[in-house]
């Protein structure tokens, strides 16, 4: 006998002697062979199927890199280091459980959409709806687990920005903070906290939940392709998919498989293609709270959420913080309950199809905004950008002193002149016409609005050399500003000198 013909003799002998025991092989055979509608062996019905398959390669990777992970703030920029550039084949192993990640956020969402064009939620899949809500939900908090584990400057700033939303929950919110840090701010605890929910907790709960989701789906049947005119009610649905299954089913093994394993092959191939051509994701710079002129950025599947959140008017950010994501969340749980009989066919639920365009819509803009981040500070803004020679013309020693200063803190990257730098303040061309010196000090050194205050970064001469350069910003033709004192007064006798234009202002 061959060699092969050993080991086959050999697997099958550990096969039988093992099913004598368990006694699991009718169990699988029967999942395995149950019946599907005809039509459910469609390219359409393969997400959920891919999304495990990517949750099983996330456990796989996620084992191998927790024995070179250290979990401690001091080491855990440190370890990824190494993972990164000593340890043999580190690098692709991170690339491919971040982009795993990626994958299974994106697949999720896929699949919630098909699932809601399909009527897929109705009766009697209720429960089967909610507990891939929770899955969702789930998958996105390992998602954001896992940046924060990457401890580089965007999960630092990242984590502080989640634990400030958090704490403004009332009541609670000092104990949400506390149990989320380990303590009242990011210290050593922290990382421990993420770290036993990103391998033990998150991924425990996956598990369940996914176990019980498959456990309804065969109990329950996979939902058959929506016809339209078939309606959903509670006297005829599972009679009438009783004998759908009887007169046109196919076993799901081999017949509707094979395409959920096609799909899972080339997903996990688009998951190694993607990590062994761009890499893993960061770290960056190791985390420094002494920086804080930052611009944290989240992973791709959280832009969104970055963009709306800086787009929010001021007075709007806590009463929408608390209740937009309570009310959206309870708003996919009780879909179900409000909206479980009748029909299906996305072609008569104009109403649903306009949601997901909305959405999706919505969705894809907002992250434009979060990667452009228009209203964020541009990093290479004062640099690529000098000051223009015209704004330096006729200018005395000190104003052009407080040119260079304003280059060299880099006030251009949240301010624009000639139209050239960050536009998430005002621009600064006609400045001087709107503030006065007094007004113009007192931004500088106290802040307000979006902008920080910067009296402990700039010593006396820097400030004062700072604004007799911003006082020379009038634009063309304009008179510089005055307080209401000096309004009521003529130009003449209001401050005689202080803002009168020099030569080439």
């Amino acid at each position: 006998m061959s060699p092969c013909g050993v080991v086959v003799r050999l697997i099958r002998a550990l096969g039988a002697w093992l099913d004598r025991r368990l006694q699991l092989a009718d169990t699988i055979r029967e999942v395995a062979r149950h019946r599907v509608p005809r039509s459910t062996a469609s390219w359409f019905y393969v997400f959920g199927s891919v999304t495990f398959v990517l949750f099983l390669l996330q456990i796989v990777t996620g084992v191998v890199l927790a024995f070179s992970y250290v979990p401690s703030a001091a080491e855990a920029w440190n370890s990824l280091q190494t993972l990164n550039h000593d340890e043999p084949g580190g690098w692709f192993l991170r690339a491919v459980h971040g982009w795993g990640s990626t994958f299974m956020v994106a697949l999720v969402l896929i699949h919630m959409v098909q699932v809601f064009l399909f009527g897929a939620f109705k009766y009697p899949r209720e429960l089967t709806w909610m507990t891939g809500v929770l899955l969702l939900l789930l998958t996105l908090g390992m998602a954001f687990t896992g940046q924060v584990l990457r401890f580089d400057q965007d999960a630092y700033w990242g984590l502080g920005i989640g634990a400030s939303i958090m704490g403004r929950v009332p009541l609670v919110g000092a104990r949400l903070v506390h149990l989320l840090l380990g303590g009242p701010i990011i210290a050593g605890d922290t990382l421990s906290h993420f770290f036993s929910l990103h391998v033990f907790i998150v991924p425990g709960l996956l598990l369940a939940l996914a176990g019980l989701h498959v456990l309804m789906v065969l109990t329950l049947g996979i939902n058959e392709w929506p016809m339209p005119g078939r309606l959903v009610t509670r006297d005829r649905y599972l009679h009438d998919y009783e004998e759908l299954v009887q007169k046109d089913g196919i076993p799901f093994v081999p017949d509707a498989f094979q395409r959920d394993l096609v799909a899972a092959g080339l997903a996990v191939l688009a998951v190694l293609g993607c990590a062994a051509l761009f890499g893993p994701f960061g770290p960056s710079g190791p985390p420094n709270p002494t920086i804080i002129q930052t611009t944290p950025r989240p992973d791709f599947f959280f832009l969104w959420l970055y963009a709306a959140l800086s787009l929010l008017p001021r007075n709007l950010e806590t009463p929408l913080l608390l209740t937009a994501p309570v009310i959206g969340i309870g708003v996919l749980f009780v879909l179900p309950l409000l909206s479980g009989f009748g029909e299906k066919s996305w072609r008569r639920r104009p109403l649903a199809v306009l949601t997901v365009l909305l959405v999706g819509v919505s969705f894809a803009a907002l992250t434009r905004l979060g990667q452009t981040t228009p209203w964020s500070p541009v990093a290479n803004a004062w640099s690529g950008a000098p000051v223009p020679a015209r704004y330096l013309e006729g200018r005395s020693p000190l104003e052009r002193q407080g040119a260079l200063v304003l280059q060299n803190k880099q006030c251009r990257n949240c301010h624009a002149l000639d139209s050239m730098g960050g536009r998430r303040g005002p621009a600064l061309d006609e400045v001087a016409s709107r503030l006065t010196v007094d007004e113009l000090i007192r931004q500088v050194l106290q802040g307000g609005g979006n902008m920080p205050a910067y009296g402990k970064n700039l010593s006396p001469p820097e400030v004062t050399a700072l604004v007799s350069f911003l006082e020379t910003l009038r634009g063309d033709g304009l008179s510089p500003a005055r307080n209401p004192a000096e309004a009521a007064l003529p130009p003449s006798a209001a401050s005689p000198g202080r803002n009168a234009a020099s030569p080439g202002r």
